[in-house]
């Protein structure tokens, strides 16, 4: 069933019957993005001069939805979002700044995790577990939690609150989602081809709501006792106050938080695949990503000649206008995120670190900073150790497994890492115990570019959550132990007589 709050507070809908109308100035009418001949396109994701949205009413009552026809709505959901994926792309890229392969990329990424959820909406359930008890049934029964608040960041401003909400919804639960302030057009956008498809399957559109806002509102929907679960992507330290504003009501939380992720390169290690998977992974979307590379370990043996690879792949990526089809790198998403790229490189430099590549902002119209490399520096730096939204990339020297992998576990966060390496001892000791303790744990690939098919999420510092495949949909639901008995006698268990 999908349950519906009582309270549901904020939706976006088509009309403001609250508010009524604010008759803004015709100039700042005309400086709007939509008004502009150049973004016409946004007209084709329903935006308005004014989206009218907030709607302080209530939604009453439960909808007895079975989860195989709630998989049916995802599935007209997912195919509403491949008819807009490339205007929807384009928006992505423009609002967030990545490039825009990346941001049609972003938009398919919510595609699959509604394809994959249409699936699992027929497989979701607990087993039938073995009674000790003559004439007894042992089962789980797995049920709705209710309300999933779901904030979400700037980098992924549409794949994660899809990984959230196609699960969620199969699962039966209504959705309050708060984007990030600084994409909100992306997520009114979303909303509204949401919405499209809730009305046309005659469902409310509280099911799927939206709230555009700050800190205040994240900290409201931490606090709120009918938000069952608050699954919140940002920073660590963020999210460890969300977490504990959450715990204090006994609520659930689901934690995306920081990652500082490090590939290693062995000796044996395949020299073309090692440079071109660091390059995408420290480089890609301008560094943004959680599970950016952030930290190279490469064996002492082929340090030299994997860094001046890369040193001249670096000088190759093209940096440019994120909408053009030829630019790999394009700005990062704030002036802030500008300031810090140049702090950490200065923090570098004064902890030891040579700037071997970049290390400057670049001197062009908007937030473009050069990509970089930093070697020299110690495995146990603080700048190392400090997670930074930017492409910097620091290198260093290691001489045998043990402590490489000890310097990979090192560090707070535990999101994602990988190894480079023939060897297959070596690869499953990386896997096992001893191995790496992040969420994500690859061997010949790049630490980005995850597939939805499995759990995605980390462990320590990156808050333990787990989002998209695999059984991250237990998250979403609320599990109950059931036990039936249908015959006409009363045993109890271990054999106990309360006679």
């Amino acid at each position: 069933m999908w349950l519906l709050s009582r309270q549901l507070c904020v939706h976006v809908v088509r009309q403001n019957k609250l508010l009524g109308t604010w008759n803004r100035p015709a100039a700042f009418m005309s400086t709007l993005l939509i008004n502009q001949p150049q973004y016409a396109w946004l007209k084709e994701l329903g935006l308005r001069e004014e989206n009218e949205g907030v709607y302080n009413g209530s939604w009453g009552g439960r909808g007895e939805v079975p989860a195989p026809k709630r998989g049916e709505v995802v599935r007209q959901i997912g195919d509403a979002l491949r008819e807009k994926i490339q205007v929807l792309g384009n928006l992505v890229s423009l609002e967030m700044g990545k490039i825009l392969v990346e941001g049609v990329g972003e938009v398919q990424e919510y595609v699959d995790i509604c394809d994959y959820a249409v699936g699992l909406s027929r497989m979701i359930g607990g087993p039938i577990l073995p009674s000790e008890r003559p004439g007894h049934a042992l089962i789980e029964q797995w049920n709705p939690v209710g309300l999933v608040g779901i904030i979400t960041a700037f980098n992924f401003p549409v794949a994660v609150y899809g990984w959230n909400n196609a699960i969620a919804m199969i699962c039966g639960n209504v959705c309050l989602w708060k984007g990030a302030p600084t994409t909100s057009l992306i997520s009114v956008a979303v909303t509204k081809i949401i919405a499209k498809v809730l009305e046309d399957n005659k469902l409310p559109g509280a099911i799927c709501s939206m709230t555009c806002g700050g800190a205040d509102i994240g900290t409201a929907m931490a606090k709120d006792e009918r938000v069952s679960l608050l699954s919140f992507t940002g920073s660590t330290q963020v999210g460890k106050q969300v977490a504990l504003m959450v715990q204090e009501r006994f609520g659930r939380s689901l934690l995306e938080l920081g990652g500082n992720n490090a590939i290693i390169a062995f000796d044996d290690a395949d020299l073309s695949l090692v440079v071109p998977s660091a390059l995408f992974a420290s480089v890609g979307t301008a560094g943004q990503r959680c599970t950016t590379a952030r930290r190279l370990f490469l064996h002492e043996s082929i340090h030299d000649e994997v860094v001046n690879r890369l040193k001249k792949a670096y000088a190759q990526v093209r940096v440019g206008n994120p909408w053009d089809s030829n630019v790999l790198y394009g700005p990062l998403h704030t002036k802030q995120a500008v300031s810090m790229f140049l702090g950490a490189v200065e923090a570098a430099k004064k902890e030891g670190g040579t700037v071997v590549y970049g290390g400057k902002v670049m001197d062009r119209p908007g937030n473009y900073v050069e990509p970089t490399i930093v070697t020299g520096l110690a495995h146990d730096a603080s700048i190392a150790h400090t997670e930074t939204f930017a492409p910097i990339l620091y290198v260093f020297k290691f001489t045998n497994e043990d402590e490489v992998f000890a310097w990979n576990n090192e560090v707070k966060q535990g999101l994602s890492s990988s190894i480079f390496t023939k060897d297959l001892g070596r690869i499953f000791r990386w896997l096992g115990p001893k191995g790496s303790d992040c969420g994500i744990v690859n061997v010949n690939i790049p630490t980005s570019g995850a597939e939805i098919g499995g759990a995605f999420g980390g462990e320590k510092h990156t808050g333990g959550g787990r989002e998209s495949g695999s059984d991250a949909w237990k998250q979403y639901m609320r599990r109950s132990t059931c036990t039936i008995n249908y015959s006409k006698d009363l045993p109890l268990a271990q054999g106990i007589k309360f006679q």
